[in-house]
């Protein structure tokens, strides 16, 4: 595995920890979502836990299904060194992961595709701004093994995902953020993006987009944060749409899925309080890459991990019938 997954806690600062995992049925809206997490909040190391998420998400059957378990940090171990993370009922190590929570249980492996992908520049992952890191370090991975849905076992044969790492030591105040990996008639290309604000005192700042496109066996960084102020950016209910250009290559995005295709989902803040993730693993993307005088749009049908993170009141939550974890 890569260094990009070691664990990355001080032992003292409020700080949460995640490796997830996302797969897609290759040509059905179906999809699954598993996050390893550690939190702690600001000045009680003490009261650090463990955390296993999971949803199932399945459009041809209904809304999806989330569980959580929350653990002791006594009970759960990080290697420093590399993706090592073992909790009660639970398991993750390098190409394989394997426990439940609630009514999901999974036994899964994964194959790599490639290398570690950063949505920042690499030289922000080092210090304390910003204050919340990403990094995918398995972009359009291929899953197989066996996820179960009260009992119910499905077969997971080489489907589309990622293995991804995310630390910080407070989650960004706003964003919208997406990934796919493969598009329905161009599996290779993989796609990362977020739009963010963070709040510096009582003030919003502007919203920065970044991207990361591979594309005909190329990297195409669009992460500067100068440039990622003038994208043109906009959420609108559960839907995103975003513009930006750098080093002569342009960026036209939109995103969206109905309501009944997110889970809403509370997540603790080490500074204290919560935030809402509006979180969807069956989303429809639509990408328009312009670059030298050509343009080519590439879709996905229903292939796209879609995340909203907002306010825990923010008026969605209660459209999506409150939070399920």
């Amino acid at each position: 595995m890569t260094e990009w997954d070691g664990f990355r806690w001080d032992g003292r600062s409020g700080h949460y920890e995640s490796w997830f995992q996302r797969a897609n049925h290759p040509t059905r809206p179906i999809a699954l979502w598993i996050r390893h997490t550690l939190f702690t909040p600001k000045g009680r190391p003490e009261a650090a836990e463990g955390e296993i998420w999971s949803v199932w998400f399945d459009a041809e059957k209904g809304k999806p299904i989330a569980a959580k378990t929350e653990l002791p940090r006594r009970d759960c171990s990080f290697d420093s060194k590399g993706l090592d993370v073992k909790m009660p009922g639970a398991q993750l190590k390098p190409g394989a992961l394997a426990g439940g929570t609630g009514r999901l249980k999974w036994d899964l492996t994964w194959a790599h595709a490639g290398p570690p992908s950063l949505l920042l520049p690499e030289s922000l992952y080092a210090g304390g701004f910003p204050k919340a890191k990403a990094v995918c370090t398995a972009p359009n991975a291929r899953f197989s093994g066996t996820y179960q849905v009260d009992g119910e076992s499905h077969r997971i044969d080489g489907w589309p995902g990622s293995h991804n790492h995310n630390w910080g030591s407070q989650h960004t105040d706003r964003y919208a953020w997406a990934q796919v990996c493969g598009f329905d008639d161009a599996p290779d290309v993989f796609l990362e993006c977020a739009t963010a604000q963070v709040k510096i005192g009582p003030v919003m700042t502007p919203k920065v987009t970044l991207a990361v496109l591979h594309l005909d066996g190329r990297r195409l960084a669009l992460n500067s944060l100068v440039r990622g102020g003038f994208a043109r950016a906009e959420v609108d209910g559960f839907g995103w749409k975003f513009s930006t250009a750098e080093h002569g290559v342009e960026l036209e995005v939109a995103i969206d899925a109905p309501a009944e295709r997110f889970a809403a989902l509370r997540y603790r803040n080490p500074p204290g309080g919560a935030k809402a993730c509006l979180n969807s693993k069956i989303a429809r993307c639509t990408l328009t890459v312009r670059e030298a005088g050509q343009s080519r749009t590439f879709t996905s049908a229903h292939r796209a991990a879609f995340e909203i993170l907002c306010e825990e009141h923010d008026p969605r939550v209660a459209q999506l019938g409150g939070f399920q974890v």
